[in-house]
């Protein structure tokens, strides 16, 4: 493995009825608070109405941004980084999934940057600060809760891109199963396959003697496997949120994968889909990512037969590395069918048309992925693959 230095600054603060932590953390950073969230899922559960609650006690002024889209526009973080600066906002609190603290991330930034937060987005220019912010988290997917990750979409342009800065990891993030019980059941599918696609985008890489960090994906994916069919027959079961909220964090928090850098091309060639189309990222990265697993089996053999076996309990006897690692591609698609997740573009009713527009978009930076370079050619085949 490569050296490497782990630092990950966030207070993660787990377990049911955390909430009142906020009177805590909060007075920490100040008085002027924007509360950011989403489409009013937490006015219909009431966590809008505890929340505010605790900011009136603890004497803040608040600010809010509703509204926040599940692929987080530009346009809205204009509108909070807008108001941090007329304002004087202290301190963002994000109440919602992955797609909130996102955009917050954004906003947090944005406000203390001179110009447009787009170009932070497009790596323009360094986030080098940010307002400090903290989350509460209502969405098991995204691990945005505990890393310095964001994704923004620029829905005038139909770009959507990943950019990170170590000034944007939470100052802290609650997370309690409980808020995750109202998640319908299709959401719930969704986190369930960003989750599993943050692990084998850590999974497929280069370097050589990740031997605890493959066992640490491997447990994490089986624990997840195991939980989800239980969870989606009992949408309330603490147990099984807890269980996959974890899994959620930990996905994506930096533990997987010190040591060495996963692919994270089909991320990238999922993002042009949703940034053309405006589909659910987790049902894109249903759909794409067991063809990457194909069309890069060659690269690697022995590693997706050791996923095959390992993960998908594939009996590797009197067969090939390849049909080994097929089969457990095979089965990495019959148990996303199994839980509802979709397998075609077609199922978002994408057909062929704007193919190539999309792999333009997946190519604006360039060839990517740290485990095969994808080139225009490779991305077209991929989406070819997957209608």
């Amino acid at each position: 493995m490569n050296n490497f230095t782990f630092w990950n600054p966030t207070k993660l603060i787990f377990g049911k009825d955390q909430l009142q932590q906020l009177k805590t953390e909060v007075p920490q950073y100040g008085k002027k608070v924007l509360l950011v969230y989403g489409g009013g899922s937490i006015k219909r559960n009431r966590l809008y109405n505890q929340v505010i609650e605790l900011l009136q006690e603890m004497d803040t002024e608040i600010f809010e941004l509703s509204g926040v889209e599940p692929n987080p526009r530009l346009s809205t973080v204009r509108k909070g980084v807008d108001i941090c600066k007329s304002e004087g906002i202290e301190f963002i609190l994000a109440v919602g999934g992955g797609s909130v603290i996102d955009c917050t991330k954004a906003i947090a930034a944005g406000a203390k940057y001179d110009g447009d937060p787009w170009d932070l987005v497009i790596k323009k220019a360094e986030a080098s600060e940010a307002l400090p912010f903290g989350t509460v988290l209502t969405l098991a997917a995204t691990g945005s809760e505990m890393n310095a990750g964001s994704v923004i979409t620029n829905w005038e342009t139909q770009e959507k891109h990943g950019w990170g800065s170590p000034a944007v990891f939470p100052k802290f993030s609650i997370l309690d199963p409980v808020n995750t019980f109202t998640v319908p059941k299709d959401q719930t599918v969704y986190g369930i396959v960003d989750i599993m696609s943050h692990v084998f985008e850590h999974y497929f890489h280069q370097e050589g003697n990740t031997l605890l960090q493959d066992r640490m994906c491997e447990s994490l994916l089986i624990t997840v496997m195991e939980t989800a069919p239980k969870l989606l027959n009992d949408l309330e079961s603490y147990e099984h949120r807890e269980t996959i909220l974890y899994s959620g964090t930990m996905a994506l928090n930096g533990m997987l994968s010190m040591g060495y850098s996963g692919d994270w091309a089909t991320h990238n060639i999922e993002h042009a889909v949703s940034a053309v189309y405006d589909i659910p990222h987790g049902g894109g990265l249903a759909i794409l990512f067991p063809n990457w697993m194909k069309h890069n089996l060659h690269v690697n053999p022995s590693r997706f037969k050791q996923l095959a076996v390992r993960v998908f309990g594939v009996n590797p006897e009197g067969k090939t590395d390849e049909e080994a690692a097929l089969e457990g591609i095979g089965k990495l698609r019959e148990f996303w069918n199994s839980i509802g997740a979709p397998s075609r573009l077609a199922d978002y009713e994408i057909d062929n048309s704007k193919l190539d527009v999309m792999a333009d978009k997946a190519m604006v930076f360039g060839e990517f992925g740290n485990f095969k370079k994808l080139n225009h050619e490779d991305v077209l085949a991929i989406y070819q693959a997957s209608l």
